[in-house]
């Protein structure tokens, strides 16, 4: 057993985050669309997270700079919108519809297939980063349930028997 004291310094130090030109352009483009800078916090998050699959910490000062706000007010949309990921995810993000419609049409099978489908419970990830499942309180497909989305793509009525053939589609 050593004795050895681990120290600070020892520790591997994060890589200061820097924007991309593509990122910078962005949300250089969004601020001329908005009269109140505060008003691109989300497209300056969205930039980010096109681009990198998700916001980390260290992208908050950083933005929040770009934008001219408080690091502590970007913190709070960045954590309020729930399609803003502060952690890496999958490939493709699975959102399955937990409205009131969504539960009368079918959430809860589909639900269980997907968890059956994919090995992971909401929240979680699979293990070849694969997918991301999450649920969300409204797709807006009231008429279409049970739904969901992955990624772009909104999918609905689905049956628990069409999960297996639409989650191969996204190989």
């Amino acid at each position: 057993m050593s004795n050895a004291v681990l120290k600070l310094a020892d520790l591997p130090k994060a890589q200061p985050f820097v924007l991309s030109e593509e990122e910078r352009h962005e949300i250089e483009h969004a601020l001329g669309h908005y009269p109140d800078s505060r008003a691109a916090s989300i497209d300056a998050l969205k930039a980010v997270q096109k681009r990198r699959g998700y916001v980390c910490d260290e992208a908050i000062p950083v933005l929040a700079e770009a934008i001219g706000i408080s690091a502590a007010d970007l913190e709070g949309v960045a954590t309020f919108y729930s399609l803003i990921f502060r952690r890496p995810v999958g490939r493709h993000v699975i959102l399955v519809c937990d409205s009131i419609s969504c539960h009368l049409t079918g959430y809860d099978e589909l639900k269980g297939e997907l968890v059956k489908q994919l090995g992971i419970q909401p929240g979680q990830t699979t293990k070849d980063n694969r997918f991301t499942l999450l649920p969300i309180c409204c797709l807006g497909a009231c008429d279409r349930g049970p739904a969901l989305m992955i990624g772009d793509d909104h999918h609905g009525p689905v049956e628990p028997a069409d999960v297996k053939k639409l989650l191969e589609a996204y190989a």
